[in-house]
This record gives C-alpha cells, structure tokens and sequence, in this order.
C-alpha cells in the first residue's frame, strides 16, 4: 500500500517556467529528457506528466494510487516516489471537468526504433520502410498499443494529434532520433479507425498539420487526417516475408509471363459502374471494393481479359486527377472501402484467374497543405530549385530522387503493393517525365546533370532499383512503363543497361494506328506507313498496345467517334482495327468502355452507358472483343514470340493502293500459324490472293464482317484450299473474299 511514508508528495522546489512554457507553445524539442520517469535522488523518481484540461492526475499501480502534484497554475503535474515503492507498469489516472480516464504513460516507454532499418532507410536501400515508420499495433513492455514513427528531420517539435488527444498539440509530444531524423511515440490509449496527424513545429516557427505519409487508411476527401489502420492489418504486414508458394509462383508466370497471352481491360473505379439508387439521391454511388469483386471481376472474366489494370488507387484529394496526384501512396482510397476490401478484391481476381495491375505514380506530387510539400517546413520530398523540383505541366512537386530517404519511401511504397496485396504488378505513369531534366521545359528552366547532358541520373537509378528489387522478390510480376520517346532499353536487364522494366507501353504504335484510323479511307492510301512502321521496331522491347483512358478524354471524343464516316463505317472501322491490334505483335490494354464501343468520351463522374448495350452494334463491338480475347487466348501464335521477329512475317506490307494488310503470326512450332487479313477501305475483294507456307486447306477461324458483330457477313467462305500458284514468296498461295472494312484471321484447317 502506498503510503505518505514511501511517497513524496512535496513539490520539489525547482522552476520548470521554462519547460511549462515550452510546453504550452507546443515546441519541446526533447519531451523524452522532461516527462515520463526520471532520476531525483539515490532513493526517489520524479514523474511528470503535462496533461492540458485536467482538474488532477494520479499515479496508479498494484501498490495503490496517490496523486500528483500540480506546477503552480499549470498543467504540469509532478510526483516524486521512492524507487522501492515504483512500479514500471504504472497507469495515470487522468480527472477531467466530466470524465475520468486511465491510461499508459507513453513517456515511461523506451525507444524501439530499429536503428539498422533506418540506418537503411537514410542510405537510400530500405525496402520495407512501412514496416518501421506509420501507425503499427504492436505489444511494448505488456502493453498493446501504437507506435507512431514519422521522418521529419528539420522539424523542432512534432506533435501527434488525432482524436484520443482531442488534437491537442500539447498531450503527446514525440520522440526524436538525431541519427535518423525520425520521431516515434507509442500510445496505449488509441482505438482502431481513429483519426490522426503530425503537429510539426518548423524552424522558422510555423505550425504545421501533416497527414501520415506511409498511413495505411485515410480520410475520404474532404477530410484529410490519416486513420488508425485495424489491428489484424499491422499483424499481416509484419507476417508478409517476400516469399511466394509454389502455387503462386505458377499461378503469376501463367499469367504475366512474356510469351503468355495478356489482355488488359484499364478501369477507372469510380466510373465503370455507379449504384444508381444512390446516384438518384444525390450520392456519388462508387461501387465499393466489394461490389466491384462480384461485379467486375465477373464481368471481366466472361469478356476473356486476362487482366484488369486499375487506375491510381493510391488516396487522392482530387476527384479529376483520376488518382494521378496522390497524397496516401501507402492507402487505397477510402472512396471504395478499406485496406482488407481492397485486398478482397485482389483474392477475387486471382480465384478468377485474373491478374490485377495498380497505376503507379512516383513521378510526382501535389501540393496539397497536408500532404508531402516543404512537409518539415524544408524541401524534404521534393528538390527546392523549381527548375528539378516543379512540373510545369501539371503543376506539382517532383521528387528529390537523389536523396536516399526518398529513394526508400518509392521502393518501399512499391513493394508495399506487392508485398500485402499481392497484386501482379504496377504500371508505372509518366517514367519519360521522370527520365528527363527538360521534359517540358524550355531552354533555361532546367537544370543539366553532372556530365552536363538531360538525363536525369537519380531517377533513373531509382526505377532500376524499384524493378530490380520489385523482380527479385516477386517473380513473375509484371512491372510496365508508359514510356512515350524512345530511351533505349526500357525492358532489358538492369545488369545489361537496362531499366529493368518487363513491359513497355508502345505509344508510337498508338499515336500512328489512331492517326490513320481517324482519315478518310480515301485518304489512306497516302498514310499506309503509319500502320507499318511499328514493326521496325515491334521486337526493340517488350511492348504492350495501349489503347487507354488518355485516348478518350479532354475533346478527344471516343474511339467510335474517331472512326470517319456514317454510323455503320465508323463500327466497321473500329471492329477492323480492333482485330488488326489483337493480331500486332504485343500485348493488349483496352480502356473500359471501348469495349462496347462507348459513344461519349469518358466522364470520370458518371458511369459507363452501360444502356447502350440495348442496341445491336453495341452488343456486336461486346461480342467481337469477347470473341478476339478468346481467340487471342488460345492461339499461341499471336502471342509466344511477341518479342521475337520469328513470330511475325509480312505477306504484303505495302499494298498502299488498296490499303490492305496481309501478314503471319507464327507461333514457337512454326507449323502452328495465323494468316492475317485487313482491309481499310470500303471495297470489297472478290478475288483476292495470298500467298501461304503449305499446300493444305485453310479456313477463317474470325470476322470482323461478321454478322454476330453487326458486319454485313460479306465472307462466307469455309474451307479455301491452296492453289500451286507462288505467291508472297510462298509455292502456295489462296484467293480469299475479303470483307470491306475487315480483319480475317485464317488458318490451315480439315
């Protein structure tokens, strides 16, 4: 029992104006030296504890409970006890106007902070920093609690606040580490999805409010403040060990692969489905995570796509930045539901046998007050000369790549989204921007690089670092650039040079095929070379077709309405192109939509007309793609030697006069092949010869022309045997019907 005999509760005579002043600014630089336990005397503890609002506050453990004694009129309470009578696993038994809590002291808990991790972390090599820093459940000294660690170098004093303190600046100062620059502060009485940021008192004097840069869970916009992530959440992750089981493994070579087919469908989540009912009374009616498992994915897996790959989930503030300006890169955004539904959706598409790819933006920032901009007061994310640290396009921060703790905030965040979620890969946004030192810039706002050339070192070194360490340890992953000039060896090995990406977007494909879908057939003729020209350089990486959201936004108009002519020429063209793309050596990647031939250019704040789809040539575009991706899928000649000129030959590559292109696709057996057709004028050809490598029958396996796809079922020819005419190099050769605006695919048949 504790008694006036073993406990002192005279004041001692020291004046602590200083501190309780200090205190009350909220800026006590070491809060750790001042509260908590700490020596008096040989025989005594003296306790502090400054508690703002409280009325008494009392020390409480086996022994008893006796209280503190307040500093004059502050909100400091002092207490000095013998130290045979001190037990460490104290409680404080804070008295409030209208409430009495107990809690932990956080300030008699000791450091934690894993100085090799964050020795990593400032070298620039820590590739699990959301292990170490954020909000994580952990048990210190038999107490379960959180832990809040937060890089701030250059701060004063940083204060946590959130909803257990009633935001006050004043309650829980936190922990510096000078080494490292990190704070840290464990807190018992924190309870799972309450809110919270970082206080940051700057050098110059400024009070700042900041949200979490590696919270896991934060507010929907307009709210800003981070979220206390679920227990089981910070059990998972410290369970996560980057290893892979067997079945995984061959589960994500089935599907990413190089020489496997992959057909991706780009969803914006907030706008492939709405709930209507909500968007009735006014609500944004978002499917949430959930829903979009048992709607999407379903949807996704009949249509015969092999991936879907969705736009930046990261937390955004910005509904019309699509998710391209990120403030959370560590949260999914709470617009759909939480860390455990997003991984919900990830499970649903694996037990489909869909792989799930996240747009990835470590090119930039915003400059949103509470997110990562002169976040310590100082440029700590991003460079302070606006000529390395300021995109002009989009009017964001650029990241200061050569600092090391940067460099281990994006590989972390990298391999966070591959590491929890186990998605199959990231498509990362906008690389040639990050590639460059003038990219957009004219001569003058850049700044050149040690060897006086564009290139902008840091940054490349970080993406070889994010994809060899992202490859290493997840194999199988699928790690894509939208990489729009022609920097040389996107996808070829870090170790030879490359930058160690698996794929690359082939945007010069895109910009030539769309340039010449959207003339006049009369016209094409003159432009025949803008459908030909990729393969010059189809097999120089390992490249994707994209045909995405950025196509069909900001009075671009739709893909059908690029198409010339009437109604029925503009589908025609589309179905044609469609199948001439499915046929191209590279992968797919088709923005939702485009599928059924969408008439509108993408709202970002409605759903897909999905009403269209009450209309036959929409239902015939639906089925066409549905019937190109299960064809694709099981015709290892479209897709085995995509990164091999063996796969593809031309039979005719400049009939410019008619405007028709003929071709191979071989696969690994050359014996297994697809002949390849594609007229791009409205003519019709009765008699049109191709040249084929044997003397056997040949049968058209797909029809852009078809009835089933709203064509005109021009071609209904079986079985056309070869003639021994040479022809395209070939001893034998076949007189084919050929639809107008039309793709065949042939191949040899009984």
């Amino acid at each position: 029992m504790l008694t006036k005999k073993t406990i002192s509760q005279c004041q001692p005579v020291m004046n602590y104006d200083a501190q309780v002043n200090a205190l009350e600014q909220a800026h006590f630089a070491d809060p750790f030296s001042f509260l908590g336990v700490h020596y008096y005397n040989d025989e005594a503890f003296i306790l502090r504890a400054y508690i703002n609002g409280a009325t008494a506050v009392s020390y409480k453990s086996v022994a008893g409970e006796v209280a503190y004694q307040r500093y004059q009129d502050s909100s400091l309470f002092i207490l000095v006890i013998a130290k045979k009578d001190f037990k460490q696993d104290y409680q404080l038994v804070i008295n409030y106007p209208l409430l009495t809590v107990e809690e932990k002291d956080s300030y008699a808990f000791s450091a934690t902070l894993d100085e090799s991790a964050m020795y990593l972390f400032n070298e620039g090599s820590l590739a699990h920093a959301y292990r170490h820093l954020g909000a994580h459940w952990r048990e210190q000294e038999g107490t379960l609690g959180v832990r809040f660690t937060l890089w701030a170098p250059n701060a004063q004093s940083v204060s946590l606040i959130g909803d257990f303190n009633h935001w006050d600046t004043t309650r829980h100062f936190m922990r510096k580490h000078p080494s490292c620059g990190v704070w840290e502060i464990f807190i018992s009485n924190v309870e799972v999805a309450q809110c919270y940021k970082f206080s940051l008192l700057t050098c110059e004097g400024d009070r700042l409010e900041k949200a979490d840069p590696l919270a896991f869970s934060m507010q929907a916009p307009p709210a800003t403040a981070s979220i206390v992530p679920e227990k089981s959440f910070s059990q998972n992750l410290q369970q996560q060990n980057y290893t892979t089981n067997a079945v995984q493994a061959e589960a994500r070579a089935s599907r990413n692969s190089i020489n496997k087919p992959i057909s991706i469908y780009e969803v914006h989540a907030g706008s492939w489905q709405r709930n209507s009912d909500e968007v009735a009374v006014g609500n944004k009616g978002y499917l949430s995570y959930q829903q979009l498992a048992e709607k999407l994915v379903p949807y996704v897996q009949t249509m015969g796509f092999t991936h879907i790959q969705l736009m930046p989930i990261s937390e955004y503030p910005f509904d019309g930045s699509w998710g391209y300006q990120p403030v959370g890169l560590f949260a999914p955004t709470s617009r759909f539901g939480g860390i455990e539904d997003f991984r919900h959706l990830v499970d649903a598409c694996h037990q489909a046998n869909i792989g799930l790819l996240v747009d990835w933006v470590p090119g930039h920032f915003p400059n949103d007050s509470y997110g990562l901009a002169k976040f310590d007061g100082t440029h700590l994310f991003e460079h302070a000369d606006k000529r390395q640290g300021f995109h002009p396009d989009w009017q964001t921060h650029i990241y200061n790549y050569e600092r090391g703790e940067v460099k281990s905030f994006l590989i972390s965040n990298a391999m966070f989204w591959l590491d929890y979620f186990s998605i199959d890969g990231l498509r990362v946004d906008a690389v040639a921007s990050m590639l460059y030192l003038d990219y957009s810039r004219a001569e003058g706002e850049w700044l050149a690089n040690e060897f006086g050339g564009r290139e902008n070192l840091a940054a490349i070194e970080l993406l070889k670092q994010v994809n060899q360490r992202c490859y290493e340890q997840f194999p199988h992953i699928m790690m894509a650039a939208e990489e729009s000039t022609a920097w040389p060896g996107v996808t070829k090995f870090t170790e030879h040079g490359g930058l160690g990406f698996g794929y690359k977007w082939n945007m010069g494909w895109m910009n030539d095929s769309l340039s010449y879908m959207t003339r006049d057939p009369l016209y094409r003729s003159h432009h025949h070379n803008e459908m030909t020209f990729s393969l010059m350089y189809a097999y120089s990486e390992n490249y994707i077709l994209p045909l995405s959201h950025d196509e069909v936004v900001h009075g671009k108009g739709s893909l059908l309405n690029k198409m010339p002519g009437d109604d029925w020429q503009k589908f025609a063209n589309l179905r044609a192109y469609y199948a001439y793309m499915w046929a191209h050596p590279g992968k797919k990647l088709l923005f939702m939509g485009g599928e059924f031939a969408q008439r509108n250019e993408w709202n970002h704040d409605a759903s897909l007309d999905w009403h269209l789809l009450d209309y036959a040539p929409h239902q015939g575009m639906q089925n066409l793609i549905k019937q190109l991706n299960h064809y694709y899928c099981q015709s290892p000649a479209l897709y085995e030697l995509d990164n091999d000129s063996a796969g593809f030959r031309w039979l005719d590559g400049n009939n410019y006069q008619q405007s028709i292109f003929s071709f191979i696709r071989f696969a690994k057996d050359a014996n297994d092949y697809v002949v390849v057709l594609t007229n791009m004028t409205p003519n019709t050809q009765q008699c049109f010869r191709l040249g084929v490598p044997d003397k056997a029958s040949y049968r058209i396996v797909f029809n852009s022309d078809d009835h089933h796809y709203g064509g005109s079922d021009f071609n209904q020819q079986t079985l056309i045997s070869s003639e021994n005419i040479a022809w395209q190099g070939f001893a034998q050769s076949i007189s084919v019907e050929l639809p107008p605006l039309a793709t065949v695919y042939l191949v040899k048949g009984e």
